[in-house]
């Protein structure tokens, strides 16, 4: 296995099955086995958790230098496929975790960098990021959580919503307003580093899907951390932080739509060659075939944006349009593959007996985190004109 600058991963496609190979016996092992069971509790994969952290995948973007897997974005999405077609919601664990260390990775200091990413790298500390607010998901620039300076500390004040890993995690890349005034909004805004110790207060909620994963409202009543865990040691440039990092996390949402979408269509198929209706089974009557066709015809299409979007990821190049391409098509093709394959299932689909009925309910989460498709939608738009000027 060569390894590329700044820490990264060159694989053969030798090496990167290996990789594969060793994700799907895990999956086979520590997850396959328990998904059901702890989905229907809605109770935290502790143990799963714990054995992604030895398998290194905490790490799995963090460069080799902070002892990383330093794997390419390409790699990483068929990673996350591979997740999210057995247990959709163990891939949160990691992908929110792997948002935040991106942005210290890139903007942090030399200090903070050495400081911090070893320990993203293990699992020894896990978290995510804290964006959306009761009162501001889509708009960011709308966000009301306050980072007051007082001598040498940041005091926060404020609330968060739908944050993954803010319970069971124990540090979050928080993004407040450290100058309320600015214009526009976005120049006031910086993204700082919380540990759980500091004091912030998670609250569960309860969720349609995604179950298992602890996503939680916050609450920050003066939490008080040290002017040091600003990420890049200068104020308002928090958001242009995050959002370079979203473009990896669409793509993780992508990724992950595409294992929903294939785990949909898997069982599908296995399901209409069983079942049997008038004498045959149902996999040869023609309304079953043009389903599982454009099930499959889906699948495809989103898996390759979602591998081109990783591609020019890799490369360095913009790929804001590219992923959300991905993160819309294959959210999509998610909620749309999981719909039919429950169809297919006709009245067993509806029961938790068989798997469809979690790729139901999980299915909708990839439409809307992320950025909605709707947003996506105007993104995409948008790069469109402005890489096509008349």
């Amino acid at each position: 296995m060569a390894i590329a600058e700044e820490g990264r991963n060159i694989m053969s496609e030798e090496d990167e099955a290996l990789v594969l190979d060793s994700v799907r016996e895990f999956l086979k092992r520590d997850v396959a086995p328990y998904a059901r069971e702890l989905e229907a509790k809605d109770e935290y994969p502790q143990a799963i958790a714990d054995k992604m952290a030895e398998l290194g995948l905490f790490g799995t973007t963090i460069g080799t230098e902070y002892g990383g897997l330093g794997l390419s974005c390409a790699t990483f999405a068929k990673i996350m496929e591979e997740i999210a077609s057995v247990w959709m919601s163990v891939g949160g664990i990691i992908g929110a975790h792997l948002v935040m260390a991106r942005a210290v990775e890139h903007f942090a200091s030399d200090e903070m960098k050495k400081e911090y990413l070893p320990k993203f790298a293990s699992g020894e500390l896990r978290g995510g990021i804290a964006l959306t607010e009761p009162g501001a998901g889509t708009d960011l620039q709308g966000i009301r959580t306050r980072a007051d300076r007082d001598g040498g500390d940041y005091v926060i004040n404020g609330e968060k919503m739908w944050i993954t890993n803010s319970m069971k995690g124990n540090i979050l890349a928080v993004l407040a307003k450290t100058d309320p005034k600015a214009e526009p909004a976005h120049k006031g805004m910086s993204l700082i580093l919380v540990p759980r110790e500091a004091g912030y207060k998670p609250s569960k909620l309860e969720k349609l899907g995604y179950r298992g994963v602890d996503t939680c409202g916050i609450e920050f009543t003066d939490v008080r951390v040290p002017q040091k865990n600003l990420i890049g040691g200068e104020e308002g440039r928090g958001l242009q932080q995050i959002l370079n990092g979203l473009e990896q996390g669409r793509i993780n949402v992508a990724a992950r739509g595409v294992g929903v979408a294939r785990a949909s269509l898997e069982e599908a198929l296995a399901y209409a060659q069983t079942r049997k209706t008038f004498g045959k089974p149902i996999c040869e009557h023609q309304s079953i075939q043009i389903k599982l066709a454009d099930m499959a015809t889906r699948l495809e299409a989103a898996r390759l944006l979602t591998e081109q979007a990783a591609r020019a990821y890799d490369e360095g190049r913009r790929s804001d349009m590219e992923a959300g391409m991905a993160k819309l098509f294959a959210t999509e093709a998610a909620m749309e593959n999981s719909a039919e394959a429950m169809r297919i299932h006709g009245a067993y689909g509806y029961s938790k007996e068989y798997n469809v009925e979690r790729f139901y309910r999980d299915a909708p989460l990839l439409a809307i985190g992320e950025g909605t498709n709707e947003l996506q939608r105007i993104i995409i738009a948008k790069q469109l004109v402005k890489r096509n000027p008349v």
